[in-house]
């Protein structure tokens, strides 16, 4: 994590999210944090003169974010730099300076309450999901605690690559801030009809059995990052219900899913729906 971190913004709420978790990151990682804005580009076929205005007006309008991310980080220490990136789509343009950057992270807001006028239609977090080379962070809306005062960093825990690839990047941020790393598995519901079809006895004997088999990978993980302070929690629920009621760490990390091309995120359905839903900032790590 020696790149810089970007924080995307778009004029709305959700950016100042974004702009929150990105200058909190930048600062704890000790790299330079670089807003972006992305506004459209000229289209290749275009109406000319109309085309040439309305790409125009987007500029300004660009600018006008910038602005307002100026204002917001206006006390902030560090080394801060202000980007427009014209492209085809916010995601897209995160996504080309990402690969140009090397960045570290990319920040941004829920989208769950978007600016007014956006540059682009859609959800720019869905579209980064797809396909990011970095770790891609997501923050709530309007978060209650801001991020770094809780002391704890958490990893969403499968003993899978994607699994160990959350608790690498976790076990990193954790390091630099000195903080415990708290691990969560979260066991399904066990459906209620299954007894009837294979017994009671043999139901709790699975149960019992994946149980272990959760907390011997769950030390084993824990072993595996010897130099940090280290405890685990097993729970059992709907996965997605149980972790986005979190509210003790700073930060939750979690896999894309468990296949897709090496060193891009790609969407898993816990991971969909986690970050919408979440009470904290959700990290999502690209496969090692």
């Amino acid at each position: 994590m020696t790149g810089p971190v970007i924080a995307g913004v778009d004029g709305g709420p959700a950016g100042a999210d974004a702009l929150v978790l990105g200058e909190w990151t930048a600062r704890t990682l000790g790299v330079p944090l670089i807003v972006a804005v992305v506004h459209p580009a000229p289209a290749a076929l275009g109406s000319g003169r109309v085309d040439a205005e309305w790409v125009a007006d987007r500029h300004r309008a660009a600018e006008q974010v910038l602005d307002g991310a100026r204002a917001v980080l206006e006390d902030a220490g560090g080394e801060i730099e202000y980007r427009m990136v014209a492209s085809s789509s916010a995601a897209h343009g995160l996504h080309d300076l990402a690969e140009a950057t090397g960045a570290s992270a990319i920040n941004v807001g829920s989208g769950r309450d978007g600016p007014r006028h956006r540059l682009f239609a859609g959800s720019t977090a869905d579209r980064l999901l797809a396909g990011s080379v970095c770790p891609v962070a997501v923050a709530p809306a309007g978060m209650v605690t801001p991020p770094g005062a809780l002391g704890r960093i958490g990893v969403a825990y499968v003993d899978t690559p994607d699994g160990r690839a959350a608790l690498t990047a976790a076990a990193g941020l954790a390091r630099h801030i000195d903080a415990p790393v708290r691990l969560y598995t979260v066991v399904a519901d066990t459906d209620a009809s299954l007894p009837f079809l294979i017994g009671d006895d043999v139901e709790r004997a699975f149960g019992d059995t994946a149980r272990e088999t959760y907390e011997h990978s769950l030390t084993r993980a824990a072993e595996s990052v010897a130099d940090l302070s280290v405890d685990w929690r097993i729970s059992t629920g709907d996965v997605v219900e149980q972790l986005s009621e979190l509210d003790e760490v700073d930060v939750l990390f979690c896999g894309s899913r468990g296949y897709g091309p090496a060193r891009r995120v790609l969407l898993g359905g816990v991971s969909t729906r986690l970050f919408r839903r979440a009470r904290r900032p959700v990290v999502v790590v690209p496969r090692g």
